[in-house]
């Protein structure tokens, strides 16, 4: 394991709250407008090419295999998101939240959930330091998940529960009916009050930490290194935001997603029992290097996207093929409705 210098954390830690603040500076000036898919791609690859440069750079000062790590789980970490971006958008609907401020609200959450998941990494790294047996538990977790996100594959999310902490907010917190704009409180009748717009940012930062129960662990799985975990969580979050709006419509078109992220959790799954083995010196039990992790990563993330686009492509020829085929027979009825009678 690395050890990483108090610089270094501080030097990260500033880093993302510039970008952040650049962020949304940049994108709140002015008046409120829509998110379009130019400039989601333009923020997408700036946040990737932000990611690799900070690899290359982990690599060139820790070496290859930190390097490796820090890939693998930023890898693993941004391929668990697109599942969240599913949720995310049944929230947007279910608030009613306008298309003008849905980045807005986006960033605010997604900040609130890389705060309580620096708390949780920071929790999960001094277990794992001090209960060997956690990695038993975490592998046999992440095998579980796999195999609910198979069962559940074809079950529609159309509804969105509320957890514990949004209800405690809507009870406690006195609440406007609608938005005020991108306001998260406003006085009425010289009362404060909080709108919408806080209790959606609220739903999407706690929602989020529900699936880091998943992510965080698989990403232990990969690397023990608590800055490679949070570096590799912050990164990926932070590209979030601009997903959402690039891919769309075409999240409903990623139809082996839920394979491929099985697939991972279930792989890494395996691979932290056979390191908890290896550790308590079982001779059979082999150690998988990164590099394979990141290729196996990799390759199903690869396999499972360009699958279900052709997949798409099909049913979407197929649709086409039965309406004209059904516009072509209500056409051939009409004309012998109105052929004359001898």
């Amino acid at each position: 394991m690395v050890h990483v210098p108090l610089w270094l954390w501080a030097l990260v830690i500033v880093g993302l709250v510039v970008v952040v603040a650049f962020d949304l500076w940049f994108v709140d000036r002015g008046e409120p407008r829509e998110f379009s898919m130019r400039q989601a791609g333009i923020w997408v690859g700036f946040y990737v090419c932000l990611a690799v440069l900070f690899g290359i750079g982990l690599t060139l000062w820790a070496g290859a295999g930190t390097g490796g790590e820090f890939f693998a789980g930023y890898l693993t970490e941004y391929s668990l998101s697109v599942d969240n971006l599913f949720v995310f958008y049944i929230i947007m609907s279910r608030f009613g939240v306008p298309r003008v401020y849905q980045h807005k609200v986006l960033l605010v959450g997604i900040v609130l959930a890389l705060v309580m998941r620096g708390i949780f990494i920071a929790i999960g790294a001094a277990a794992l330091s001090r209960f060997g047996w956690l990695l038993y538990a975490f592998g046999a977790f992440l095998i579980y998940t796999a195999y609910t996100l198979i069962r559940d594959h074809d079950k529609e999310d159309e509804e969105f529960n509320e957890n514990i902490l949004l209800r405690w907010a809507r009870r406690v917190f006195p609440t406007t009916p609608d938005y005020v704009g991108s306001r998260v409180t406003v006085r009425v009748d010289g009362k404060r009050m909080v709108t919408p717009m806080l209790i959606v940012m609220i739903a999407i930062g706690t929602t989020d930490l529900l699936f880091a129960l998943d992510s965080i662990p698989a990403i232990f799985g990969l690397t023990k290194t608590a800055f490679i975990v949070f570096s590799a969580n912050a990164f990926a979050l932070m590209g979030l935001r601009q997903l959402y709006f690039l891919l769309g419509g075409l999240l409903q078109r990623l139809v082996y997603i839920s394979y491929g992220l099985a697939f991972i959790l279930a792989f890494i799954g395996v691979k932290l029992i056979l390191e908890a083995l290896h550790e308590s010196e079982v001779s059979w039990a082999p150690q998988i290097p990164i590099w394979v992790s990141l290729s196996v990563i990799g390759v199903t993330m690869a396999v499972t996207t360009v699958a279900s686009l052709i997949k798409a492509r099909r049913d979407d020829k197929a649709i086409a093929a039965g309406e004209a085929s059904q516009t072509g027979t209500s056409q051939t009825e009409t004309s012998q409705a109105e052929a004359p009678k001898g």
